[in-house]
């Protein structure tokens, strides 16, 4: 194009006059023309692929949205059970620290019932059997708000974690899962290797903490011996639920930790050799509809690109009412005028209203708007067989333009 950047000056400068036009700027129409459509030419180039040579098989790029798509419709997301256990033990204590008198009253009647009726009761199995019965209704009835808490807060712990996620991958039966030397694999894993470490780090980190804070404690326990059972109940619950905080807190810290190791796994193990990401690519791009949707989602951007743009534009040429296209053209910036818009039916129709509100010239000239239309891509410089046609449809708004500053400067 830059061979071409002087010829549109120079054909705008001769201004032809042999150009009719209704009065008005706005919805006029000018003298149809006929324009040889233009030639393009595709060029082609060779070039040797060197990563063809390069090692396949090492997973070094970054999974694809495709490839985590079909990962998570398999059930292969990121989850960490540490996490779950923190939460929920975290809440547990909080539910144990605003309800605690509720289950101790609780405990306290279903003792003295015991105490009250058992001495009494005759010992046989219909007895026995009632008072199971009784027990497990007791127990049931204080431990129910724990085991739906448990339940609903687990369930929101997975949520927040993986999302909602439905898939029937995990429990389908697998025919390698019952290879014995398969299993030995995954027992012996690095994998398997870690989580054990895991477990013995976390089980010596909570029992060393925890033994720390009952030796703190300890002394108080003592002082309790032949005191009244409220004060040995309120300070038993004192150090059980600061024991508990505590080990919830490590909980939490290593529920953090394990998190970001398995982020860390799960993105190590859905990367992707190049090869994976030439195939997947090649598939994609064969199939029609991801095509149509690409180029379906491509247009609507544009679109609204030119949209935002048309405010830019010099004229608006028209079709009068099928087709409208945005120009713009900037002497001494644009070597040739640069389509910022274009549509068909309503969004001609925007265009034209957004050129009205703006007060930008619209030009009705059917062959050209088509021309332009079909052959001009958004955001591209008009072909070199259009300067001629452009450059006298500019020149007649360059005039019109100067004609209006004339009669208000006149006027005032």
């Amino acid at each position: 194009m830059a061979k071409y950047a002087g010829i549109f000056e120079e054909l705008l400068r001769r201004k032809p006059g042999v150009i009719q036009m209704a009065p008005g700027c706005h919805d006029s129409s000018m003298t149809s023309r006929r324009y040889g459509p233009g030639a393009f030419s595709p060029t082609g180039s060779r070039f040797l692929d060197l990563q063809l040579f390069a090692d396949g098989e090492d997973k070094t790029e970054e999974p694809t949205p495709h490839r985590q798509r079909e990962a998570r419709k398999r059930g292969q997301v990121m989850k960490s059970m540490e996490v779950n256990a923190a939460v929920n033990m975290l809440a547990m204590v909080m539910l144990f620290a605003i309800f605690w008198r509720y289950f101790l009253n609780g405990f306290t009647s279903m003792l003295r019932h015991y105490l009250s009726h058992f001495p009494e009761t005759e010992v046989n199995m219909l007895s026995f059997g009632q008072v199971a019965r009784f027990a497990m209704e007791q127990c049931f009835s204080l431990a129910a708000l724990f085991l739906l808490a448990a339940l609903f807060i687990g369930i929101a712990a997975n949520v927040m974690q993986v999302g909602f996620l439905v898939s029937g991958e995990a429990i389908k039966p697998q025919i390698n899962r019952l290879n014995p030397v398969e299993g030995f694999k995954r027992i012996f894993s690095a994998r398997a290797l870690f989580e054990l470490v895991k477990s013995l780090l976390k089980i010596t980190i909570i029992g060393v903490a925890s033994y720390l804070y009952l030796r703190a404690q300890f002394p108080a326990l003592l002082m309790l011996l032949g005191q009244e059972g409220g004060d040995f109940t309120a300070l038993f619950q004192k150090v059980l639920q600061g024991l508990a905080l505590r080990v919830a807190a490590i909980f939490l810290v290593l529920a953090l930790l394990d998190f970001l190791y398995q982020r860390y796994e799960f993105k190590k193990s859905i990367r992707m050799t190049r090869q994976e990401v030439k195939e997947e690519y090649r598939q994609l791009e064969g199939d029609p509809h991801m095509r149509a949707r690409l180029r379906e989602r491509q247009r609507a951007i544009i679109r609204q690109r030119g949209l935002s743009s048309v405010p830019e534009a010099t004229v608006v040429i028209t079709n009068p009412t099928e087709l409208a296209v945005a120009l713009r053209y900037r002497e001494n910036v644009d070597q040739a005028p640069v389509v910022l818009a274009k549509g068909a039916a309503k969004l001609a129709q925007r265009i034209r209203e957004l050129a009205a509100e703006n007060d930008i010239p619209v030009i009705q000239d059917p062959p050209l708007a088509r021309m332009l239309f079909y052959q001009v891509e958004v955001g591209e410089e008009i072909p070199e067989d259009l300067y001629q046609a452009v450059a006298e449809i500019l020149a007649l708004v360059y005039r019109l333009q100067e004609k209006e500053r004339r009669q208000r400067f006149a006027g005032t």
